[in-house]
């Protein structure tokens, strides 16, 4: 006789576990990345609207808020202080003066750069201390992730 509860257990187990890893690798590599990055670093806010951006530039506020999952309001709250920054730029719509387009500044690239950089050494580094298996189960792992976050937040990717 089988346990019809074992694969709700093992669901349980891994979403519990990456409920608890995935936090900590993210405070671990940002400790990492802070203790190196030669800038100041920006808050954690501030460095996702930057990378949405990255990824959709020209994107409005509005367009930023829903993919971040954050109030417009607040997104807007950061564009000031990146902008006054130097870090982004606002152009306006030709064709509707109310609506504004963001856009990464070059200092702004060159940094999220940086940062990336710093992100993928740290991490190739800390792989190299694993087995071959655990590389390859870490590798064979990144598309089921990559679902994960889709169905966590529809507007990802």
């Amino acid at each position: 006789m089988t346990d019809s509860n074992a694969p709700r257990r093992d669901i349980d187990h891994v979403a519990s576990g990456l409920a608890a890893c995935l936090p900590a690798l993210h405070r671990a590599l940002d400790r990492q990345v802070t203790a190196r990055f030669p800038h100041p670093k920006p808050p954690e806010s501030q460095i996702a609207l930057l990378r949405f951006v990255a990824q959709r530039e020209g994107a409005t506020v509005r367009e930023a808020a829903e993919a971040l999952l954050m109030k417009p309001n607040n997104v807007s709250a950061l564009v000031s202080q990146l902008t006054e920054q130097g870090d982004l730029e606002r152009r306006r719509d030709s064709a509707d003066k109310r609506v504004a387009h963001l856009h990464l500044t070059a200092t702004a690239r060159e940094r999220l750069s940086e940062v990336r950089e710093l992100e993928t050494a740290f991490i190739r580094h800390a792989l190299t201390s694993l087995t071959e298996g655990q590389q390859g189960a870490l590798g064979s792992a990144l598309d089921a992730l990559d679902a994960l976050t889709r169905h966590l937040h529809p507007g990802a990717h």
